[in-house]
């Protein structure tokens, strides 16, 4: 698992031939003393050296080398984790994006800067929403950046229902798909042409306090250009004038700047992706989620060439070399253990609660953080809605009355979540979020009450209609005794005729030996219709490969289903006032 490890091997080599060569030549006296008087100056010095200890030194290294690349012989599961970061885009479809001062359109080169982008991400949950004169869903968060690649090129401003464009729209709904996949910390890139100045106002309050990391991605020039009709011509405002958008990079730079977020225009290379990524997901690198799934991946059996290194120190222990291969046995791979002791000297046990919300151990984190918003925040990403309601009490600001209101709404408990909501309102009034979410709650409350309501009317006309049948019951059994009373006293039917026993006999015979001949007549019949069923006929067979054909002919485009649950949309928020009016068609 880890071969360049083995590299240590050579210098193990070198060093053995080296101790070998300078043994071999008997020490420094031989280079001074000629070789027919050393023998009677220095001695035999073979009998008072110790035993070659290089071989074994060599063998020691060798095992500490491979145990440190770690072989592996043996797959186990193990769990998957993912990263954390939540990226929503929200894509401007107005008429505008289909000018031409970007070639070959701004839509085009805005579907291309998102397909690099999914590409680049590689990991993460990425969610898409699609925005004109309101805004719609594409696809929720998730990892499955290819099916949202697959639906990036389907989208254009014809599929969408209202004209116009309302970004305020686009990013609200981003905040609420982060809100309600329980991600506190998220992040929304506007991709747009241009932003005006109430839309702008409106954004920041929306962001103001929320901690989501904010980005804008302006697409277009300053010169601009007219917007062309599919049947030709171009788009003209109510003069009959030309319509040429152009892009206002200084407004669109000043929300990004007054909203704690970056600004880049759409560039040919990916500097404005590294730029605004870079900036907009400082800390996505170290955030992951364990997830369900697991995978197949090989276990490191190292440590176990250790126990090869107990006979080498046994044998070097008296001379004092065991210390010298100490270091060896910190080569191999340590398998993991519990380091709570450790973390409690060197962390806080916040910083330990971020560590474990960080790898995806939110039941851990809950029980580790001592700050009431963390602790809460854990319990709630574990679905411990209950623990979190009561630790988000706790404290008194605005947001934690508001994410009270979440925990208490996803535990069911709906009274008591309004009634958090409207605490939030009183501490900022400034919360949109708060009063969507307490008219969601009144409409599920309504809802409900109705179910009920239908429920007891539906148990009640049960109990009406069992009672009428056991009524009906009684009655019925009645009627049968009476009726049975009745005819017990009537005669007994007339009995059949006698039948001559000769005749009787003679037809019995004649029967017995006709029902072999009609049942081998039947099975036969039953076989070939069975034959006939199995085989196809030619005519089934045409209409099998005509059926086949036509299905192929079937436009495999996602952009119809778009558009039908766009429009889809459009009339449920018509239905219930949520719409806005604008004032641009483009």
């Amino acid at each position: 698992m880890r071969p360049e490890w083995l590299w240590a091997l050579l210098p193990a080599a070198i060093l053995a031939l080296l101790l070998l060569y300078f043994r071999g030549k008997g020490g420094s006296w031989s280079e001074v003393i000629a070789p027919e008087l050393l023998p009677y100056l220095v001695g035999n010095q073979q009998a008072t050296r110790g035993p070659n200890l290089v071989p074994l030194l060599f063998i020691a290294w060798a095992i500490a080398a491979v145990a440190a690349a770690g072989p592996a012989w043996e797959k186990l599961p193990q769990p998957i984790h993912q990263k954390q970061d939540a990226l929503v885009l929200a894509l401007d479809l107005s008429y505008s994006m289909m000018a031409q001062d970007l070639s070959p359109s701004r839509l085009i080169r805005a579907r291309q800067k998102l397909l690099d982008l999914l590409e680049q991400r590689g990991e993460g949950q990425t969610g898409l929403i699609a925005y004109a004169g309101d805004s719609h869903i594409v696809t929720p968060l998730t990892d499955d950046n290819p099916t949202i690649a697959n639906l990036i090129p389907a989208l254009n401003p014809g599929m969408m229902p209202v004209p116009g464009s309302d970004p305020v729209a686009a990013i609200r709904q981003s905040i609420e798909l982060l809100r309600s996949a329980g991600i506190i910390d998220g992040k929304i890139m506007l991709i747009t042409d241009g932003v005006d100045d109430e839309a702008a106002t409106e954004i920041k309050s929306l962001l103001r306090g929320k901690g989501i990391s904010f980005a804008v991605l302006g697409i277009g020039t300053r010169t601009g250009a007219p917007i062309p009709l599919p049947q030709g011509g171009f788009i003209k405002d109510s003069s009959g004038n030309i319509v040429i958008p152009t892009l206002d990079e200084s407004s669109l730079r000043a929300l990004a700047a007054k909203s704690g977020g970056t600004y880049s225009r759409i560039s040919l290379d990916d500097d404005d992706l590294d730029r605004l990524l870079s900036e907009t997901l400082p800390n996505a690198g170290g955030q992951t989620l364990a997830l369900e799934r697991t995978a197949d991946a090989w276990e490191d059996r190292g440590y176990l060439l250790i126990l090869l290194l107990l006979p080498v120190a046994l044998s070097l222990f008296r001379r004092g070399w065991v210390v010298c291969l100490l270091p060896l046995l910190f080569l191999g791979n340590p398998q993991q253990a519990s380091a709570q002791s450790w973390d409690d000297l060197w962390l806080t046990p916040d910083q330990q609660g971020q560590k474990a919300l960080n790898v995806g151990d939110n039941e851990a984190a809950a029980s580790l953080f001592e700050n009431p918003d963390w602790a809460a925040t854990a319990a709630y990403r574990n679905e411990d809605y209950e623990r979190a309601a009561k630790q988000f009490a706790e404290n008194k600001t605005a947001d934690s009355a508001y994410n009270h209101g979440n925990a208490l709404a996803k535990a069911g408990e709906l009274d008591e979540a309004i009634a958090a909501y409207k605490k939030s309102l009183e501490l900022q009034a400034e919360q949109s979020d708060a009063i969507e979410n307490i008219e969601l709650l009144e409409k599920m409350k309504e809802q409900q009450e109705q179910q009920q309501e239908q429920q007891d009317q539906e148990k009640s006309d049960e109990d009406q209609n069992q009672d009428e049948e056991q009524e009906q019951d009684q009655q019925d059994q009645s009627g049968d005794q009476e009726q049975s009373d009745e005819q017990s006293d009537k005669s007994d039917p007339p009995q059949d005729p006698p039948q001559e026993p000769e005749e009787n006999e003679q037809d019995q015979d004649e029967e017995s030996g006709q029902e072999p001949e009609e049942e081998e007549q039947s099975s036969e019949n039953e076989q070939q219709q069975a034959e006939q069923a199995e085989e196809p006929s030619e005519e089934d067979k045409e209409k099998e490969q005509a059926m086949e054909q036509w299905l192929r002919r079937v436009p495999d485009d996602p952009s119809g289903l778009l558009r039908e649950k766009f429009r889809y949309e459009s009339r449920q928020r018509e239905q219930r006032g949520d719409r806005r009016e604008n004032e641009t068609y483009w």
